[in-house]
């Protein structure tokens, strides 16, 4: 398991077996997705125990990341698919129709509330465009911009609208609940608009859990910096955000959002569709694999597989080629030259950060094997991986739940085991496990950072290198 990017693989029909889930943990996931827009608290609470099952056969951290569904935006029904054209007049009401070639029902009187002429209406998947021309109390007008096909249900989206809308919903609520009473590690938050989203959710699980940012409309993007500061970590959803920006721009947006994350030492999460050909082929395109490189070079904690692991028929192989990709990548002759162009400092740096610092640049002057960090909350793990070390890091907790959060973060080695006792106990144990993990070469030294006391969260304030 010694690659810096993590892989986030999402459970569905195609990979709910024990032994198939023992077999993706086998070839290289890290942390699991549980998409709570799809199947039953049974269906995910089977899948739960079967992960927990599969982390002590590997005697090894593995993550669970519970993704909420959030509101769903939806159009009316309709007796029959109706076809509208380019230039047409259409109307969406808020009375409840029967849709036709001239109208829909639009059960949403947020929208009545917040679109004005000039904004779009982008139905299924932006497939079909309308343009806003007036606005009245149940009625909104519009000019057809790219016609099609319009049928029952359909969702829509409003990209240059904020919506006067929780981004939590009565059955995101119950899921969150179940998220924290089944042990999740990761919380993902759909629909954020603004950062009193994420600060809504957060008013709900505490810090039980981590909060995963989806980044997927344009106003997240234009409030990213206030929506990353309040969460634990961010998701570059490029689902729903590739509908609502024009192409050329997500791209760049996703350039913005891993510096950014990297920069605030934030984990991101780059999602949707990398390999998306492999639902139903055995091997991904060219530029799909180019994709996640890409991710991969622009320092993103984690790729993630959707329908690839869930619903396609080849989760396996979908997994093994991201993880060749990304250890091609990385042992790639400009990669380590690539992650040193894009580093900057935090902008307050504590100690914590300071010491980090000090490890990075040890283990460029040192041929270090390991950086261990004994760490209760993580955080010194965290401020560790923003350095992007050119050295593995090795993350030791006393807390089961911090070591399973850790398997998301970029180049960190989690272990759960016990906190040192004093120094002399901190270079036994850090020998243990980094020789136990294959991290540890005799003659070579080994870095470890922490805090004094120990068992102290918060107080790195030691740099030590042992020789095993």
């Amino acid at each position: 398991m010694l690659r810096n990017t993590k892989i986030l693989a999402t459970l569905g029909p195609s990979s709910s077996a024990p032994e198939k889930i023992l077999e993706l943990a086998r070839s290289g996931v890290n942390i699991f997705r549980l998409n709570m827009s799809h199947g039953s608290h049974d269906d995910h609470r089977a899948r739960l125990a079967a992960i927990r099952a599969a982390e002590k056969t590997l005697d090894r951290p593995i993550g669970v990341l519970v993704d909420l569904q959030g509101p769903k935006l939806r159009i009316g029904k309709f007796p029959q698919p109706t076809t509208v054209k380019t230039g047409d007049r259409y109307e969406f009401v808020l009375d409840e129709t029967e849709g036709n070639a001239e109208r829909a029902t639009l059960p949403h009187p947020e929208a009545f509330e917040a679109l004005e002429p000039g904004h779009l209406i982008l139905v299924n998947d932006g497939k079909l465009a309308f343009e806003v021309a007036e606005m009245h109390p149940r009625r909104i007008v519009t000019r057809v911009t790219v016609g099609g096909e319009l049928s029952s249900n359909k969702g829509f989206n409003l990209p240059h609208t904020v919506l006067p809308l929780s981004a939590i919903t009565g059955k995101d609520r119950k899921d969150a609940e179940f998220a924290l009473e089944e042990g999740a590690d990761w919380v993902a938050m759909s629909f954020v608009q603004t950062a009193a989203d994420v600060k809504a959710l957060r008013d709900i699980v505490g810090k039980r859990v981590g909060i995963v940012a989806k980044i997927e409309k344009p106003s997240a993007v234009d409030d990213l910096e206030a929506i990353a500061e309040l969460a634990d970590g961010v998701m570059v959803a490029r689902g729903d955000l590739g509908v609502e920006l024009p192409p050329e721009d997500v791209p760049v947006v996703q350039r913005r959002i891993v510096h950014h994350c990297r920069h605030l030492g934030r984990p991101v999460i780059v999602a949707t569709q990398m390999l998306e050909s492999m639902i139903t082929a055995p091997t991904p395109t060219r530029a799909e694999a180019n994709d996640v490189a890409t991710a991969v070079y622009e320092g993103a904690d984690a790729v993630m597989l959707s329908a690839e692991t869930a619903a396609g028929q080849y989760p396996l192989e979908a997994v093994q080629i991201m993880d060749r990709i990304i250890r091609r990548v990385e042992n790639a002759p400009d990669y380590r030259k690539v992650m040193a162009l894009d580093y900057s400092a935090a902008d307050e740096p504590d100690r914590t950060d300071a010491i980090a610092a000090c490890v990075r640049k040890v283990s460029t002057l040192l041929p270090v094997t390991v950086a261990v960090a004994f760490t209760t909350s993580g955080a010194s793990c965290l401020s560790l991986a923003r350095e992007r070390p050119s050295t593995p890091i090795l993350g030791i907790s006393p807390r089961l739940e911090t070591a399973r959060r850790l398997t998301l973060v970029w180049g960190v080695v989690a272990y759960h085991g016990p906190d040192a006792e004093n120094l002399e106990d901190m270079v036994v144990k850090t020998t243990f496990c980094a020789t136990k993990l294959s991290l540890a070469e005799q003659g070579k030294p080994m870095v470890i950072i922490a805090g004094v006391p120990f068992g102290t969260p918060g107080s790195t304030n030691l740099l030590r290198i042992v020789y095993p």
